[in-house]
């Protein structure tokens, strides 16, 4: 696989170890169990697979060599490069400018760019629109373009799907970025629409089987399909595809429901059903697919908690820290210093859009067990200070140091 040169302050000497050691027992990605860091009173378990993934190490070597490459010139990011505060901060101290917010909110006028700027286009990809408005201005956006290669793969499907006439239906977050800029390429070759998750795509089936009047289609999916969709004609030929960030097993629910009403509505069978349904499967992110599977493994682990690390708009990381939910107490932090003291934790909560702080988090036995992984955009660096400053409240047998360098005579 192609290598990055991400900048070293995003880099871990122990979490490098570690990934390479694991890399080197399990080339062909088999096993899914963490990996034990044992500090003692302190037992760490980090998922096997985490951190930056190909298409953001991809976005942030574009996005630090047309800084090197363009002295003197305005350079605009379109809008945020990941869902990372550091790496979009760091970018933004190296004098690089924002078109527009995460949700689209433009920032700086597009009427006051010159073909003399610099935009580069984020790792979520974007929307035609902008991509021709940018162009009209002799703004080249394909030669700073740090798309994801796997979110263009489903661009790539949506428009193959559309030559054969089926409706592209997107499993994804309206107002995120990679959704909007999925819907663009895909609206533009068939007619689509969006489905956030499973009560919706129930549903948008009960338009398919007949059960709701069409007349409710354009309230009930507002904003959420293209123009000129027609409910009566549109939605008799169909494939699933996703913002890549999305929880697969989610994905493949939703796509293994709307097949069955799909057979069942036209009495076909598993030979048959490409009649109607097309077959997307090849569309999910290996990176997406694998931290997930990740953090199943790593829930096989007894622990008093789980540490996930990352952007807090971050889909992927949202969905990790869903997963981690569901077995025990988890905290979800995008920084170190939530890590308030050995007593109380600032962590974000999903489900009330806020941070909330947490007291005696730790438990009172001296001795602890966590669970710790972050999302795709989250910089290993910031995994290991998380670390570091959790034993700091430990009498530990072993310093991180020390535990990188039995990592490093493993590797040799």
């Amino acid at each position: 696989m192609k290598q990055f040169n991400v900048p070293i302050i995003y880099r871990s000497p122990l979490i490098t170890a570690v990934k390479n050691k694991r890399k080197q027992q399990d080339k062909m990605k088999k096993d899914f169990s963490p990996t034990l860091l044992d500090f003692g009173p302190v037992k760490i378990y980090l998922a096997r697979h985490f951190g930056f993934c190909y298409g953001v190490e991809n976005a942030i070597d574009i996005a630090f060599r047309t800084i090197e490459e363009n002295p003197g010139k305005r350079i605009f990011l379109l809008s945020e490069m990941i869902h990372n505060q550091q790496v979009n901060t760091d970018l933004e101290e190296r004098g690089i400018l924002f078109l527009q917010d995460t949700y689209g909110k433009q920032l700086f006028p597009f009427e006051e760019l010159t073909k003399e700027d610099v935009v580069i286009i984020p790792a979520f990809g974007t929307t035609l629109d902008i991509e021709a408005k940018l162009n009209a201005i002799g703004i080249a956006t394909e030669k700073y373009n740090t798309t994801c290669p796997f979110v263009e793969k489903v661009w790539n499907r949506s428009e193959q799907i559309s030559r054969k006439n089926y409706t592209v239906v997107v499993h994804g977050k309206p107002k995120h970025e990679e959704t909007r800029a999925t819907f663009s390429h895909a609206s533009a070759h068939t007619p689509t629409v969006i489905v956030n998750d499973m009560n919706e795509a129930i549903e948008l089936s009960k338009y398919i089987t007949g059960e709701k009047e069409v007349a409710g289609f354009s309230n009930e999916f507002a904003g959420k399909f293209s123009e000129g969709f027609d409910v009566t004609k549109h939605l008799e030929r169909i494939g699933v595809v996703n913002q890549t960030t999305m929880l697969a097993s989610d994905t493949q629910a939703i796509s293994e429901f709307l097949k069955q009403v799909m057979m069942k509505k036209y009495g076909l069978d598993i030979d048959t059903i490409e009649e109607r349904f097309a077959d997307t499967r090849d569309t999910l992110c290996y990176a997406t697919n694998d931290n997930q599977t990740a953090v199943y493994g790593l829930l096989e682990t007894e622990a008093d908690f789980a540490v996930v690390v990352g952007g807090y708009n971050s889909s992927n990381t949202s969905h990790l820290v869903e997963l981690c939910e569901e077995k025990l107490p988890t905290y979800f932090i995008n920084a170190e210093e939530k890590i308030l003291s050995a007593e109380k934790i600032l962590h974000y909560n999903l489900h009330q859009k806020a941070e909330l702080v947490t007291e005696n988090y730790l438990p009172p036995t001296g001795e602890v067990k966590i669970l710790i992984t972050s999302g795709a955009s989250c910089p290993d660096a910031l995994v290991e200070e998380v670390i570091d400053k959790i034993i700091s409240f430990f009498p530990t047998t072993i310093k991180s140091k020390e535990l990188t360098e039995r990592f490093q005579q493993v590797e040799a």
